[in-house]
């Protein structure tokens, strides 16, 4: 254990957390199957995938439209494997800013509870982790598509919000160019997302909004929430809760080299590094790392992580680079995105993530969460640091699921702010990787 506190497999919180999501997908399976669709919403049509749909183009002129600004909406089902949910579902194209700067579009979905009441907006960040469109949250909660078993989990989390009474917004913070864990665009994606719904749906800028993502959709909320208080000072978040980060990805690359499950994901990070930073790969990849991008690059997740066991960090590159971590490029790619290094949040945090094996979860290190967390302690925000010991990336997933709902319901509840910083031990250095 690494300072804070562990979550363990008899620990009754593990239990009701475990109860919590069988209730959840309960609740789903009911839902689409014993209510029909909502007289507003479309059946369940084959969209095309958002490469080619015409509604995620924008041809015209960005210049002078401000972050956020809804550009085009559209009603569609919400539904999963070809079957609808009886929930008004409404996709939003809207402004945003890419990792550069510049400004760019992306879309989300913005979903109704079925019950009226007092307004409570869940910006939730699945962990898409796309390489290729048909991954988009905005084509997968159509229920068009593929479906992973993940995707299944995160679906049943959504409408469990739904149910709750809570409003959920969902971006596809990757963008179009689906570039995975590239992380201040990934934040901007997130919190124009909250800026568009709210256009949407004529609320007020203090409308209380809770951020979460696990995994692959800890980028945007961890992000959104560090870029927040210069990007967007006027939205209300009141808490943001982030498991499985991926704090340090030159800490993560040797962890994953050889593994049987997560490899795959060395290639997929060099091609969205590639295409968020222009990156000459033809300069440093061997044959076999031209290869395996090649393979990977219009891959969810579930299609690559663990498509190439045993893969190493060396196999990519040609001589004379022994590592991808001796690549100038690549190391000034991963140093853009270490997370704490570009804001301060300033709301309660919830961070956490597995220890299965003493380094990490199996993919997430975890003495870099832990270091987060004591970075932020340190510049006094509140953090609330959770560790799963014995929990696996995946088997993390549900706890943290748990977690989440009780933290919301104290920040949505105006709870005095509570974290358990004296806790936390000083976990991993997060300095810059040096350059080759």
């Amino acid at each position: 254990m690494f300072g804070a506190f562990a979550v363990r497999y008899n620990d009754r919180r593990w239990r009701r957390a475990v109860c919590a999501m069988a209730a959840i997908s309960l609740l789903w399976a009911g839902s689409v199957t014993a209510a029909p669709p909502a007289a507003s919403q479309p059946s369940a049509p084959t969209l095309p995938t958002p490469s080619t749909d015409p509604f995620y183009s924008y041809a015209e002129s960005l210049e002078g439209v401000a972050a956020g600004t809804v550009l085009r909406t559209r009603p569609v089902p919400y539904g999963y494997n070809n079957l609808t949910a009886p929930i008004r579902s409404t996709q939003v194209l809207y402004r945003t800013t890419d990792q550069r700067g510049l400004p760019t579009t992306t879309v989300a979905t913005v979903l109704l509870p079925p019950a009226a009441g007092p307004t409570k907006l869940i910006s939730y960040h699945m962990a898409y982790d796309a390489l290729g469109s048909e991954c988009d949250p905005s084509y997968t909660l159509t229920g068009t598509g593929g479906h992973s078993q993940t995707g299944t989990f995160e679906q049943a989390v959504i409408t469990g919000y739904l149910a709750a009474g809570y409003t959920v917004v969902v971006p596809n913070y990757e963008g179009a160019g689906q570039q995975w864990t590239i992380g201040r665009q990934s934040g901007y994606a997130a919190l124009d997302g909250i800026r568009a719904a709210e256009a949407l749906l004529g609320l007020p800028a203090s409308t209380p909004v809770g951020m979460a993502g696990y995994s692959g959709g800890s980028v945007p909320t961890q992000w959104g929430a560090e870029v927040a208080p210069t990007y967007a000072p006027e939205l209300n978040i009141v808490g943001a809760a982030a498991g499985g980060l991926p704090v340090h990805l030159a800490h993560n690359l040797p962890y994953v080299s050889g593994s049987q499950s997560w490899a795959g994901v060395i290639p997929a990070l060099i091609v969205a590094y590639q295409r968020a930073y222009g990156l000459d790969t033809a300069a440093f990849l061997s044959p076999t790392g031209v290869r395996i991008t090649y393979e990977v690059a219009g891959l969810c997740i579930n299609n690559f992580a663990s498509k190439f066991p045993g893969l190493t960090d060396s196999e990519m590159v040609a001589p004379p680079y022994t590592s991808l971590l001796e690549v100038p490029s690549v190391v000034a790619a991963i140093n853009d995105n270490i997370m704490g290094s570009t804001g301060t949040p300033r709301v309660p945090m919830l961070l956490a993530v597995g220890d299965v094996d003493g380094i990490g979860d199996g993919v997430m290190v975890t003495a870099d969460v832990e270091g987060l967390a004591r970075d932020y302690c340190d510049r006094g925000v509140p953090v609330t640091y959770a560790q799963f010991d014995r929990l696996s990336h995946a088997e993390a997933f549900i706890p943290f699921q748990g977690q989440t709902s009780a933290f919301f319901a104290d920040r949505f509840g105006a709870a005095p702010p509570t974290g358990n910083c004296a806790l936390v031990g000083p976990g991993n250095s997060l300095v810059p990787f040096p350059t080759p």
